[in-house]
């Protein structure tokens, strides 16, 4: 009877997965394959701010089009926000309102962007006038005489603008470099005080502000730098240039000294900005196409979820094969691991720091606990204290790590933040306990299985192909689903019990 339950469950969650499945591709279309290149992005700004009770204004700064890249499409989401937009030349803005607002506020903002522009210069009104920067006395001073510096070296306008950038970069005079850019600036600063300084020299100049499309990001960060007018076109420049010109997937968002959000009837905003790369321009277009109809299978899908959100569902849903593919290595191949989700975890940790230095780094930690374990095994402790103990060192254990990577310039080596430090201390702590009980050997079998079954999660959870599968079509969750189930009354022989006991086969002898 409970055997029919079983498979009865089973094959309703079969039904339905395959059922949603073959709508989406049969009838509506949606693409099973994902394109790995396309020139496409999302960029999706959320900007946060408590209100006051009282009228509420928010000003955005938009993106323009530009010679290399164009926004085809923009949207809001601001329930009970009146929106207008302003256009100066140079700048975009969005000034969303309401009457009343009190409590937290959240807005959304997003465009997408593709590579191949409109062909529309980024030279807005031809050669701008020069507008005398404002400066305090010692600051005049030190601008003037990293001036007359640059044009003792300079022989043109792009040559005069990288003697500029270079002082500014420490190279000359330092203590005017502290005078205008003060302690530790930032890239902004440095971009917002050279242009002030080639006003000084009458040349026109303006910080700009944009993105790094390439990869997908949650938290991206603005990139700043500067642009120099020379008396034809816009020219740019990194802050600490040796010559004109920016990285091929940098696209200006603003320009000037301008602040990206402003609000008033509200505390300081907080932004968060995530770039995502459209892995399959046909989806994009079913998107657009279902927004217009109406869809209620894009309705309910996960692209109506915020940028954000939809990154950390993309990782997140291929967690599910993982789990799935340890039971099918525990319960029917019979590989042994530390751990019921432990390999899993694992390989959500490898997906950030790369499979080679996962590994290394897994090791080395794993080692190093083991051995403070082992010698905290004479003090007699309890295990909860253990236990921390354990996770104590493991955290330091980390910070070394980091710290000598860093130092030898291995990059790699300050992902090893990104272990779950609880998982490793457990991990350290069933090590340990197998080796006092059962030996060394069966310490090491169990260790080497679960890095295996890590590895192999993190192959399966890393494609590209499968992680579009479970994004666009989550209902196959619930075939993994059944499956799951299934193996749960499975009770038969493992692979490795069969090679175990061959000898009693007789074809062992």
């Amino acid at each position: 009877m409970m055997n029919r339950h079983v498979y009865l469950l089973a094959a309703v969650l079969f039904s339905i997965g395959i059922g949603f499945f073959s709508y989406k591709t049969l009838v509506i279309g949606w693409p099973v394959t994902a394109e790995q290149k396309t020139e496409l992005w999302e960029v999706e700004a959320m900007v946060s701010f408590n209100a006051k009770g009282g009228p509420a204004k928010l000003s955005l700064h938009l993106p323009h089009n530009a010679s290399r890249f164009a926004v085809i499409d923009q949207s809001f989401v601001s329930r009970g926000y009146g929106l207008s937009t302003v256009d100066n030349g140079v700048n975009r803005l969005a000034n969303l309102s309401v009457r009343k607002a009190s409590g937290k506020q959240a807005l959304y903002y997003r465009y997408t962007v593709t590579r191949g522009g409109a062909g529309i210069a980024e030279d807005p009104g031809g050669e701008p006038a020069v507008v005398n920067p404002k400066f305090s006395e010692p600051e005049k001073i030190a601008a003037q005489g990293i001036i007359r510096a640059a044009e003792l070296y300079s022989a043109d306008t792009e040559t005069f603008v990288v003697q500029i950038l270079q002082r500014l970069a420490g190279a000359g005079k330092p203590r005017a470099n502290m005078v205008l850019l003060g302690p530790n600036p930032t890239e902004r600063k440095k971009a917002a005080v050279a242009a002030k300084v080639l006003g000084l020299a009458k040349l026109p100049a303006r910080s700009v502000h944009g993105l790094a499309l390439g990869l997908d990001r949650r938290h991206a960060k603005f990139s700043h730098w500067l642009e120099v007018h020379n008396g034809k076109a816009w020219i740019p420049f990194l802050p600490e240039a040796t010559g004109p010109g920016l990285p091929a997937d940098w696209f200006a968002w603003w320009r000037g000294p301008f602040p990206f959000v402003s609000v008033s009837g509200g505390d300081l905003p907080q932004t968060t900005v995530t770039v995502n790369r459209v892995k399959n321009l046909t989806l994009n277009l079913i998107r657009s196409f279902g927004e217009t109809a109406k869809n209620p299978a894009l309705t309910w899908s996960l692209f109506g979820l915020p940028l954000q959100t939809q990154l950390v569902f993309r990782v997140l849903l291929t967690v599910p094969l993982g789990v799935f593919l340890l039971v099918l290595l525990r319960n029917v191949v019979g590989v042994k691991t530390f751990g019921t989700f432990m390999p899993v975890l694992i390989a959500l940790a490898f997906r950030e720091t790369g499979l080679v230095w996962g590994i290394i780094l897994f090791t080395v930690l794993v080692s190093g606990g083991l051995v403070v374990r082992l010698y905290l095994e004479h003090l007699k402790l309890l295990l909860v204290p253990r236990l921390g103990a354990v996770v104590i060192v493991v955290i330091l254990l980390m910070a070394l790590l980091s710290l000598v990577t860093h130092k030898i310039g291995i990059v790699s080596g300050l992902s090893v933040a990104l272990f779950p430090m609880v998982i490793l201390a457990m991990t350290i702590e069933r090590i340990s306990i197998v080796w006092d009980e059962r030996g060394p050997g069966e310490a090491m079998t169990e260790g080497l299985g679960s890095l295996i079954v890590a590895v192999l999660c993190f192959i399966a959870m890393s494609n590209n192909q499968i992680e579009h599968l479970v994004f666009v079509f989550p209902e196959l969750l619930l075939v993994l689903l059944a499956a799951t189930v299934l193996l749960g009354r499975y009770s038969g022989y493992r692979l490795t019990e069969l090679f175990r006991f061959r000898v009693l086969s007789g074809k062992g002898k």
